[in-house]
């Protein structure tokens, strides 16, 4: 695949990171649906202001993904494209660091005063929908990616390691925007389950904007006295 994209034109290239990012979004929002429906809870239909930001932040994550190819296209980010044990290590590295990284610019964003002019858009409703995982400020969106951009040009990543944290991503995005908990208590207090961020743990930070502000787990809340139970 990408020996296929080094030979197209940036034209192209944008065309199909557009393309590419707008399919994400689109199964996301679909997915969680589909689990609201299931569950037959309340859709809350996303404002025009919502659906206009959704698609400015998949031109910014387009940029995001045509700067990380040229950044690999140059060497500057290298991966290793081998099926073997390095996967897994590899998978948890960038889970746990990603993490770390995200929930220190999190506390920071929501403790300063970049809060109020940047990140409180994302927090108008107290009630998450799914689109509200794509719902962000373009200034916290860049920031975001070129974070991501950072951390897999320090160390060479597996490939695939790197496309399950980017499909886990998304998976724990639409987990926290739910604006319900999808698993029954006693699983989501099973290892290892409860040391993850599920939909109550991010819920509860939209109700309490000074508690949980992990994203994957809830890990990096307690060691730092940020967890609200």
């Amino acid at each position: 695949m990408l020996r296929f994209l080094s030979t197209q034109s940036p034209f192209n290239l944008w065309v199909i990171f557009l393309i590419e990012n707008f399919a994400v979004t689109g199964l996301s929002l679909l997915f969680g649906w589909v689990i609201l429906k299931i569950s037959k809870s309340p859709v809350r239909l996303a404002t025009v202001k919502e659906w206009f930001i959704c698609c400015v932040t998949n031109l910014i994550n387009t940029a995001i993904t045509y700067l990380g190819f040229w950044l690999w296209l140059h060497g500057n980010i290298i991966f290793s494209f081998d099926l073997n044990w390095r996967i897994v290590p590899d998978f948890l590295i960038l889970f746990l660091a990603m993490d770390l990284c995200m929930y220190g610019f999190h506390y920071i964003i929501h403790n300063s005063g970049i809060y109020k002019s940047i990140h409180s858009f994302h927090h108008t409703y107290e009630n998450p929908t799914p689109i509200d995982l794509f719902v962000l400020h373009p200034l916290e969106t860049v920031s975001f990616g070129l974070l991501w951009l950072i951390i897999i040009s320090l160390y060479s990543f597996n490939f695939y390691a790197v496309f399950i944290y980017l499909v886990v991503n998304v998976g724990f995005g639409i987990i926290g925007h739910l604006g319900f908990e999808p698993f029954p208590a006693n699983i989501r207090n099973s290892l290892p389950l409860k040391y993850l961020g599920t939909s109550t743990f991010h819920h509860k930070h939209h109700l309490d904007i000074t508690h949980n502000y992990g994203f994957y787990t809830n890990i990096w809340d307690k060691l730092f006295k940020t967890y609200k139970v």
